[in-house]
């Protein structure tokens, strides 16, 4: 591809990071001249080394810290809707091969070579976030592509991430085709949560967290169930689903919790299932004072840090929530306790996670280490695209 731009490795940068698969190149990597620095993000170009040898066709973006991603290892690659229908079509069969129903993550970024597009699909309607901008650049080219999908009827593109302000993009969500009328009900481990694909937080629904809420739903059969941070049910409708006696759900939102309640309506749940709206930490502070107890507890927080800056007190805010968590656990109950923080990993999380428990008195045995489902994979050589952490605990009597 002699007609875009190239740009280059800084003398000394060592290619083979690149070259074995790593997707990124950062800002203090690359030569960035006055040429460079002019390109508008999302310009797709050639990467060369410091010698010129050409390593990858990238995507451009001078004024972020991640410069250059990595579209395609292939320096000539022409990114193009034919290039979009192969990395789609690969995408949607491994989904295919997965589940027996068409409600999954469809495309998770990097780790399927779509760097900073995500794409849920629920049923025959597709919520896309173009979060880089090459993607929004290719944006009608991605419709098409996905309008062919078998059984598409509606697309919505989510601008709601907070990355597109750093790729300069604007912010104005739309239905590019179809029509969306009112929540759409998803069946998931036995559950049915209602997805507000137009309204809600992220593209309506957490898929990733579905093996996990399996594991706890088969361990809560006949017991109480607590869900902080439930957001449309999330922990507690899969718990009920599975036999729970009773559960609670603490959400700040009320729009949330007015979907989980119509989700527990349409599972014939309703008489045990409650909803309590409140700042979780505040919530969970009283309900310790209440003398409550639930044979399961589960905080299930946004990411509390997002990045490498806010880790430390992320780690904090975790603590404390094991801490606010753990005396509302029965005797011989599970605390699951999660993190969504990129920067977070799982080892410092789990260290916070059991100090929160320690200084509460508790005394735990870890069950299970829990992750994404399999329509979240992750990217070898990304830590970021292994984001969640799910750690239940059993805390002795």
């Amino acid at each position: 591809m002699t007609d875009r731009p190239v740009i280059r490795l800084r003398p000394k940068m060592d290619p083979r990071r690149i070259r074995h698969g790593f997707p990124w190149a950062y800002q203090n990597e690359l030569v960035l001249d006055r040429r460079t620095k002019a390109l508008a993000p999302g310009t797709i170009a050639t990467l060369e080394d410091s010698e010129r040898k050409p390593l990858a066709t990238v995507a451009v973006t001078p004024n972020s810290k991640i410069t250059a991603r990595v579209l395609d290892r292939d320096a000539s690659a022409a990114i193009d809707r034919d290039w979009l229908a192969a990395r789609i079509r690969a995408a949607h069969d491994l989904r295919e091969a997965l589940y027996d129903a068409p409600f999954y993550r469809l495309v998770h970024a990097e780790a399927d070579g779509l760097p900073g597009c995500v794409i849920d699909r629920f049923g025959e309607v597709l919520v896309v976030q173009p979060n880089g901008a090459w993607i929004e650049g290719l944006l009608e080219d991605l419709q098409a592509v996905l309008a062919d999908l078998p059984g598409v009827t509606t697309i919505v593109k989510n601008a709601a991430g907070r990355t597109r302000a750093l790729e300069g993009l604007d912010d104005v969500s739309a239905v590019l085709q179809g029509a969306v009328e009112g929540p759409v009900p998803v069946e998931m481990n036995g559950a049915i949560y209602m997805a507000d694909l137009t309204g809600g937080q992220k593209t309506g629904l957490f898929y990733d967290q579905r093996p996990n809420h399996a594991f706890v739903a088969g361990l809560a059969k006949g017991g109480t169930v607590l869900d902080v941070f439930s957001h449309v049910g999330g922990f507690a409708l899969a718990a009920l689903a599975d036999g729970a006696a009773s559960a609670l759900a603490v959400d700040g939102s009320e729009a949330a919790l007015t979907l989980a309640r119509e989700g527990a309506d349409r599972m014939g749940a309703s008489e045990r299932f409650e909803t309590r709206k409140g700042d979780a930490f505040e919530v969970l502070a009283a309900l310790g004072e209440e003398g409550a107890r639930f044979d399961h507890v589960i905080c299930d927080p946004p990411a509390f840090a997002p990045a490498k800056g806010a880790l430390e007190a992320g780690l904090r805010a975790y603590e404390r929530i094991a801490r606010l968590a753990t005396p509302l656990v029965a005797p011989g109950g599970t605390l699951t306790l999660c993190s969504c923080s990129h920067a977070a990993g799982l080892e410092a999380f789990r260290k916070a996670s059991l100090r929160g428990v320690g200084r509460a008195g508790g005394r735990a045995q870890i069950l299970r280490t829990g992750f994404a489902g399999p329509d979240h994979p992750l990217h070898p050589s990304l830590a970021e695209s292994g984001y969640l952490k799910a750690i239940t605990l059993r805390l002795m009597p």
